[in-house]
């Protein structure tokens, strides 16, 4: 189809001045993940010259590994990624515009009507059929879908963005090499933490193959640092002092031949919440990692090898390394890590988001009340049944290799059960939970699932949930190297199948240890309760069996079961609990009051959504996964999370989770602030006009009347204003929380 584009102008035009804004306003909210379509990654300037691919990352059905195509890493410089099959975006000549350029015509020719939903046949959703056309193929995919231009589906470029680009775009869209200068105090923190990881000896170079493994995905940074440089840790063929020669490998368990130099890099792409899972770096914690490392008495004597065992047991590789040691690290950063297993860096994760709940708890072990860590014979009797498995690719291997993997941990439970009887004959008390050491509020967690998508945070929030879990070193460490260590989004569906599936025996893992807390009497009621419908049949043939024998040293009350154990572990661990709850169990206990009088108001009316189902609130089931409730008092604006938490029989299968569904059960979780990476939709209230919004709410009778709510309070994508609204939840989260910021992705953007 014929499109005009504006006659360039004669001003030069500066990426980083010009271009790279427009990106952050409105492009990356689109193009910065795995799941960035066609793979056009623009949020740096190496992937603005990538370009795009026809290659899909997220593939089900593929049988073997797929080469991986991480920025900065597996190609360097533009033709290496030509080789790859991605094209460009930029280039283009007079006679034949780049790509981007008609692209944004296509979007710019037809502005959508204001604040009206999109026609339902545009597929907004994330796993519609991208068509990632190359500039030769453009007019008949223009021609064919002419509302696919960009941005898709939303609010688009004003009159000077759409200007400046298609200037830049004429002038040979020239994009500066990025580099990202350091302070004389950074150069020397970096150079100080590269030389303690890079120490020669077996134990220092074991520990830092064991740090390494646990940072590669991190944003380091280093704290008190008020330019909030992040950095990643890579291998590098290069020593410290060098430019970094980064050495490419699919997963950071993978040997690498010759000598290496762990490096700190710089991290140049613009910050995306989904991805930006910090980790601080600091004198404190040097000296934290040589107290619990390096001073107990302990040797290596040879290194272990790499390949394929070595990552699949931790347990085994890292055996020389104390247990205490590996653990209370884990435990001093317990949030990261639980963190980069559950909300995840691979964008898309329905891999592991499918095997939770909505929402539940997370408390730890307490080391000394760990047996792996404690009981030398138990960790030497049950290590080797803690393989992993999901680092074979082939697909005839995946029933076999289940099914040992499977075995395996059974026997492990067997053999855990029988050790924890022998050892405490009278059962675990509130004590064997850790306390956080006194300060450390990682110590109780909250996962609120988003459906593809999770959030973590501290503390023990919103209100009572169905399940709980108790988290113990074994369960800790085998979780992070299946999901994240181990885990590789270009994998083929037996490696995604296997990890799934083992994820499955790890919730189980959890959960059962929890039960072990519980008296006897209410084990297996609680069980089936969680396991209910066709996973009965699954407790049979997949689960270890649960201890119902081996008492507890706690009593609660047998009719409230987890409500009691959770207001006791609560009242116990008060010092490091959280933040006070303001919204959410105000039917159970008396709930706080905010600080000012405004949000006292908003919540007054807000707690009216909390503490009940959807059989009494039926809005509930069809509110969207996260709506972000922006609430104007008068100057100030006020945020809040409306997290829709769906009931589910059980979570036991991979298939049919539709099935097991049961909507008059959900329930709404109302926090202060922005959760989740991926906001489904806005609202927008003036604080006078809150009790109307929740009177909507509460009279809603049918799915439709969603729409209806979203005409007089939404955002929708095709509101004037879509991009200011939607970018202050970003600038809520700098005010709030700088260091965790990031920009909010939209690519689950609800058409309401």
């Amino acid at each position: 189809m014929a499109l005009s584009l504006p006659a360039p102008g004669d001003r030069p035009v500066d990426y980083e001045r010009d271009i790279r804004p427009i990106f952050e306003h409105k492009c990356i909210a689109c193009h910065a993940c795995y799941d960035a379509p066609c793979q056009l990654k623009l949020a740096s300037h190496e992937g603005v010259q990538r370009g795009a691919s026809k290659q899909v990352v997220y593939d089900g059905t593929r049988t073997q590994d797929a080469p991986p195509n991480r920025l900065y890493v597996d190609a360097e410089g533009t033709p290496a990624w030509r080789e790859r099959g991605f094209f460009s975006v930029l280039d283009g000549q007079a006679e034949a515009p780049a790509l981007m350029a008609r692209m944004l015509a296509l979007g710019h020719q037809a502005p959508w009507a204001a604040n009206e939903r999109l026609p339902d046949s545009l597929d907004i959703s994330i796993k519609r059929n991208n068509q990632c056309v190359n500039a030769d193929e453009f007019d008949a995919f223009a021609a064919k879908h002419p509302q696919a231009g960009m941005p898709f589906a939303v609010t688009g470029l004003s009159g000077e963005e759409y200007q400046l680009l298609v200037d830049w775009l004429a002038q040979g869209a020239r994009v500066p090499e990025q580099t990202q200068p350091l302070s004389a105090g950074l150069e020397r923190e970096v150079r100080r933490w590269e030389h303690w990881l890079n120490r020669d000896d077996n134990r220092h170079r074991l520990v830092a193959r064991y740090l390494y493994e646990h940072w590669f995905l991190a944003h380091l940074h280093f704290e008190g640092d008020q330019d909030q440089v992040f950095f990643e840790l890579v291998r590098s063929r290069t020593p410290p002092g060098e430019p970094i020669a980064i050495i490419p490998t699919v997963r950071p368990t993978d040997g690498v031949a010759g000598d290496f130099f762990y490096r700190l890099r710089p991290r140049l792409e613009s910050r995306v919440h989904k991805t930006h899972i910090t980790y601080p770096l600091s004198e404190a914690k040097m000296a934290r990692l040589e107290q619990l490392f390096f001073a107990p008495d302990w040797t290596v004597t040879t290194l272990p090898g790499y390949g394929p065992e070595a990552a699949a047991n931790p347990f085994t590789t890292y055996a020389a390394i104390p247990a205490r040691a590996r653990y209370q690290y884990l435990l001093d950063n317990a949030e990261y890590f639980v963190r980069t297993f559950i909300r995840g860096p691979v964008c898309r994760g329905p891999i592991a988001t499918d095997v939770i709940r909505d929402q539940f708890w997370v408390s730890f072990q307490h080391p000394q009340h760990d047996l792996f860590v404690t009981d030398a014979n138990h960790r030497a009797r049950v290590k080797a049944w803690l393989a992993l498995p999901g680092l074979t690719s082939d697909l005839l291997s995946l029933g076999p290799d289940w099914i040992a993997h499977r075995d395996a941990r059974n026997r492990y439970l067997t053999a855990r059960q029988q050790d924890y009887a022998r050892t405490y004959p009278q059962g675990p008390s509130l004590d064997h939970l850790w306390d956080g050491d006194g300060h450390n509020q990682d110590a109780l967690l909250t996962i609120f699932r988003h459906y593809d998508s999770a959030s973590v945070l501290r503390g023990w929030q919103g209100d009572l949930p169905t399940t709980l879990w108790v988290m113990d070193y074994p369960l800790l460490e085998r979780t992070y190297y299946a999901l994240v260590a181990n885990f590789n989004v270009y994998g083929s569906v037996a490696h995604q199948a296997q990890t799934r599936l083992y994820f499955d025996l790890i919730r189980n893992g959890a959960e059962a240890n929890l039960l072990r807390f519980l008296p006897p009497p209410v084990r297996n009621p609680l069980l089936h309760k969680w396991y209910d419908n066709s996973a009965r049949i699954k407790l049979f043939t997949t689960y270890a069996d649960v201890d119902e024998s081996t008492p507890s040293r706690i009593a609660v009350d047998t009719k409230a079961p987890l409500a009691d154990f959770g207001r006791q572990v609560l009242t116990t661990l008060a010092p490091v609990a959280g933040p006070p709850e303001r919204l959410n169990r105000c039917h159970r206990q008396a709930c706080a009051e905010a600080d000012s009088a405004a949000e006292r108001e908003a919540e007054a009316l807000l707690r009216r959504l909390t503490g009940i189902t959807a059989a009494t609130l039926p809005a509930i089931q069809w509110l969207p996964e996260v709506s972000l409730l922006r609430i104007e008092a008068g100057e100030r604006r006020l945020v809040y999370s409306l997290l829709h938490n769906r009931d589910h029989s059980n979570v036991a299968f991979i298939l049919g989770e539709d099935l097991r569904l049961r909507p008059r059960n959900d329930t709404l979780t109302v926090l202060p602030g922005v959760v989740g990476s991926y906001p489904n939709f806005i609202f927008n209230v003036k604080l006078e006009e809150l009790d109307d919004f929740v009177a909507a709410l509460m009279a809603m009778a049918r799915a439709e009347d969603i729409h209806t709510l979203a005409r007089h309070f939404g955002i929708r994508r095709t509101h004037p204003e879509f991009w200011f609204y939607f970018h202050d939840m970003h600038r809520y989260q700098q005010e709030t929380t700088p260091l965790e910021a990031g920009l909010l992705d939209m690519n689950r953007y609800l058409n309401l």
